[in-house]
């Protein structure tokens, strides 16, 4: 059996009266919907029913609505898909008709448990009450309802509500059955059982405004605002000139931020009383607030316009403020000058007028009106006074007055002072007055007095992170390095600093800012193992975060937790409350977010749908420095990051910020800078102990410059030095020379690959293939000689002279382009050493070591172009006589000449 609603029809659960509240252009319903007078019990036994519920224990009472409304669906269900069937069929059996009745008795329940609705007429007919159908109890009643009253003057409650139940039986629709019930319940302190009669009372008398009244206490004490707030519109309703209750309401509304409801219903109050001045001030600051500056005004100047003598100031000064905020400053001062004019000869106008004058001067130019109030005003020390002077402050560093402005800031210190020098206010307004000041010399170009004035500001603010970047800055601009340095670091003993800061709240060094900002400065100074120390941890943590954060899927569907969040704005279940569907007390938009929430989780309950699921799932973290790559200025710290740690040879740290950097930022990173983290990632792959973590990055500069040998050179080099089988340059090498058939590099470096695992054939096969598309080049020719000797060092080849003459055909080619060089004799004489034929080695050794050969410089890879690398070579690196000589000594000892290889070695091999 479901609750009776506010407006007398049964619903079984409240939150569907909060979907009368979803659009925020509805009015109160209790106020301007088209509404019922009340209702009216059918007979006996439906106020007896009633009164059962009143009194009845919540849980039996839900239990029994469930087992009726779990009944009656079932059986509709039964009824529609049947019905086709049954016309023309047997009567049903005597259980289904049981069934048949009681589905049938819940909905005329459900039709309005028995109260017949009487609703207004639309078309223009008669209002109000039917004559003869006033509640009129018999001589025997009022008799009864008399003893009632007596038993409850004398606290005889036992024996008083079996008498009250005997009314409501005679006559359900006296109120004063309920009324009495309500009280004595209300005496026993059984709150909730004298709650629902006192609303059945006022449901049957909806125009007595005396039982709404008498609920409103009840639901405060209760600490339930719906009811609150449902009692008093009715009670409002049916007293409307009643202004007590206009003040719950107004007061209701401000606490609800409705100002522009709350302003409505205070402007009613100061209709039926115009010298009601608080009334109206308030009802100003709400139009203020709402944003309705001229109701508000003209809702001062009412007033203010009658009044000759006894002027209320802070009526003046309200309204002075709202032209100054409407930008009517000739309307304020003539305002103030009326109201000099009528003060008496020793009387001055109060202070707050004084700045507001001085302020409407200011707005029109003149500031001499200030330099008076700085030198004649003396003022007592306050808090009002000192809110005036901060003001007054405030305004004139608007209008960009800051010489003024500084000067009424540090005003406010002399007025927060006691006369024995003690503060009148806290630390941290004085510290706030600090930074105002401070902040006004530096638009004033006086860093000296701003940096004295943020120390000042900082011993009060000691956790404001703001005061410390600005200072700290100054501080660098003046050449004050380690001021900077000092004031960003930790404190000396961390944890009493910690202890003293707000719950929650990490302290001011672990902010990501102060992190960065101490970082720059040691970057500047040139402390780079400090500079990596401060922001190498931060900003790796950042990047993880924000990798993580991308990889959390967006989900359309709220999680349980946001949605059982929102529906808490539709209040509690009242199971113990005969009256359900209360309007919760919320804004319009929170009443729709919150019915939208619960249609939801009732359609996920239903489905079976994520109602079990763990609401613990992964969220979005917040990284140590937000915006980290979405900010310009940082990704110039990124780099100098990068190569700080490349240069201080930490190039697994530098590979994870280079690699999470160009992931996270490829939107917003420049092409400069993407390209410079690429370029250092080359080369600290080519320096790292482990180089394929660095190999795309190589590879990213081959395919930018695919037919740059210095480009390939890299590389190799970096490929060189992976000593397992790389799968991913395999793959890369055949897709190059597939979609360039044309680029020599890949095909020599397929060669090497051959030659390295001594499968000559491929790799000659490979060599001859570069030869035909650049044969004057002196390394194709070199490699293709090579790799024809080792074949022919093989078991295979049956046409080994043949393949020697074609090798040696390739390395005279070689030499010849060469121009006869050390380096290239001294191959040709290694070829013929290698196949045995060591006269012809001797000969070409002895050639080598006849020529002279200068160092020559190392091509330096891409990424080093920039770089000033120090390569740590002995003189003579370029010079191969020490090798041709050591070869030769071993030919010469072979064939017994061991004087003369004694004084080649001697000759070439010592120092």
């Amino acid at each position: 059996m479901s609750a009776v609603t506010e407006d007398g029809v049964q619903r079984a659960s409240a939150a569907e009266a909060g979907d009368r509240g979803r659009d925020g252009e509805e009015r109160d319903e209790d106020i301007e919907e088209d509404e019922e007078d009340g209702f009216e019990f059918g007979d006996a036994e439906e106020a007896m029913q009633c009164v059962e519920m009143a009194g009845t224990d919540a849980g039996a009472l839900r239990a029994q609505a469930n087992d009726y409304e779990a009944l009656a669906a079932r059986k509709r269900k039964a009824l529609a898909e049947e019905q086709p069937q049954r016309e023309g069929s047997k009567r049903p059996r005597q259980d289904e008709l049981s069934e048949v009745e009681a589905a049938t008795m819940f909905d005329q329940l459900m039709e309005g448990f028995g109260l017949r609705r009487k609703r207004r007429s639309k078309d223009g007919k008669k209002r109000g009450r039917k004559k003869g159908t006033k509640n009129k109890g018999s001589p025997e009643v009022i008799k009864k309802l008399g003893d009632a009253t007596l038993l409850f003057a004398e606290e005889k409650f036992n024996e008083a509500i079996p008498i009250l139940h005997e009314i409501v039986r005679t006559a359900p629709n006296l109120p004063d059955s309920y009324y009495l019930l309500g009280s004595i319940y209300s005496e026993t302190g059984e709150l909730d059982k004298a709650i629902n009669f006192l609303m059945l009372a006022a449901y049957v008398s909806p125009k007595d405004a005396s039982l709404w009244k008498k609920l409103i206490p009840l639901a405060k004490k209760k600490e339930d605002a719906s009811l609150a707030r449902h009692c008093i519109l009715k009670a409002m309703r049916a007293d409307p000139e009643d202004v007590d209750l206009k003040y719950l309401c107004g007061d209701m509304y401000r606490n609800l931020r409705d100002y522009q409801k709350a302003a409505e219903i205070y402007e009613q109050i100061v209709r039926i009383y115009p010298a009601n001045i608080a009334v109206r001030k308030v009802a100003a600051q709400m139009y203020r607030e709402c944003g309705q500056i001229d109701k508000a005004i003209n809702l001062l100047e009412d007033y203010v316009n009658t009044q000759t003598t006894n002027i209320d100031w802070s009526v003046l000064d309200l309204l002075i403020s709202l032209y100054l905020r409407n930008n009517a400053v000739n309307e304020a001062l003539k305002k103030i000058e009326k109201a000099r004019l009528q003060l008496r000869p020793q009387q001055k106008l109060p202070i707050q007028l004084q700045a507001k004058e001085v302020i409407c001067h200011a707005y029109l130019g003149d500031v001499k009106h200030a330099e008076i109030f700085l030198r004649d005003v003396h003022l007592e020390p306050s808090k009002d006074n000192t809110d005036v002077i901060k003001e007054l402050a405030s305004n004139l560093e608007t209008m960009g007055l800051h010489e003024y402005a500084v000067k009424f800031y540090l005003m406010i210190g002399n007025v927060a002072n006691r006369n024995d020098g003690s503060l009148r206010v806290d630390h941290k307004e004085m510290g706030s007055s600090y930074v105002k000041v401070a902040e006004c010399y530096m638009v004033l170009g006086d860093k000296r007095n701003a940096i004295s004035y943020f120390y000042k500001a900082i011993q009060s603010m000691k956790d404001n992170i703001h005061i410390r970047l600005t200072l700290s800055s100054l501080l660098i601009d003046e050449g004050k390095t380690d001021e900077a340095v000092t004031l960003l670091s930790p404190p000396q003993n961390p944890e009493l600093q910690s202890a003293n800061a707000p719950d929650q709240q990490k302290p001011w060094w672990c902010d990501g800012k102060i992190k960065m900002q101490l970082a720059k400065t040691y970057y500047d100074k040139g402390n780079l193992e400090d500079f990596v120390d401060t922001i190498f941890h931060p900003i790796l943590e950042t990047l993880n975060v924000e990798y993580a954060n991308r990889k959390v899927k967006s989900m359309k569907k709220l999680p349980n937790t946001v949605l059982h969040e929102r529906v808490k704005v539709l209040g509690e279940p009242r199971p113990d409350s005969v009256f359900q569907g209360l309007r919760p007390v919320a804004s319009p938009g929170e009443l729709q977010k919150a019915n939208r929430a619960k249609k939801l989780i009732e359609k996920r309950a239903a489905s079976n749908e994520e109602l079990k699921a763990d609401d613990s799932r992964r969220t979005k973290q917040v990284p140590p420095i937000p915006g980290l790559l979405a900010n310009m200025e940082h990704h110039q710290l990124v780099l100098n990051l990068c190569r700080t740690l490349a240069l201080l040879q930490r190039y697994w740290d530098a590979l994870q910020i280079i690699n999470r950097t160009l992931k996270l930022g490829n939107d917003v990173l420049t092409h400069d800078s993407k390209e410079e983290l690429r370029s250092l990632g080359a080369q600290i792959a080519y320096r790292a102990p482990d180089p394929s973590h660095g190999f795309k990055y190589v590879r990213y500069v081959v395919q930018q410059h695919p037919y740059s040998l210095s480009a390939w050179n890299s590389y190799y080099k970096v490929i060189s030095r992976i000593e397992d089988r790389f799968p991913q340059h395999f793959k890369y090498l055949l897709r190059t020379r597939e979609e360039k058939p044309d680029c020599i590099p890949p095909i020599i470096i397929s060669g090497h690959r051959f030659t390295a695992i001594s499968q000559h054939q491929s790799a000659a096969r490979d060599y001859l293939e570069a030869y035909k598309l650049d044969p004057e080049n002196p390394l194709i020719n070199l490699c293709v000689g090579t790799a024809l000797i080792s074949l022919t060092l093989g078991f295979r080849l049956q046409n080994k002279n043949q393949c020697i003459v074609q090798a040696f055909a390739f390395l005279y080619r070689y030499l010849r382009l060469c121009g006869d060089s050390q380096e290239a004799l001294y191959n040709v004489a290694r070829a013929y050493h290698h196949i045995g034929l060591n006269t012809l080695a001797a000969v070409y050794y002895e050639k080598a070591l006849a020529v002279e050969e200068e160092d020559h410089p190392i091509p330096k890879l891409p990424y080093e172009a920039g770089l000033c690398v120090q390569d740590d070579l002995r003189p003579g690196y370029c010079d191969v006589r020490r090798e041709a000589a050591f070869n030769l000594h071993l030919i010469y000892k072979k064939s017994g000449a061991t004087d003369l290889a004694r004084r080649v070695l001697k000759t070439y091999c010592t120092v």
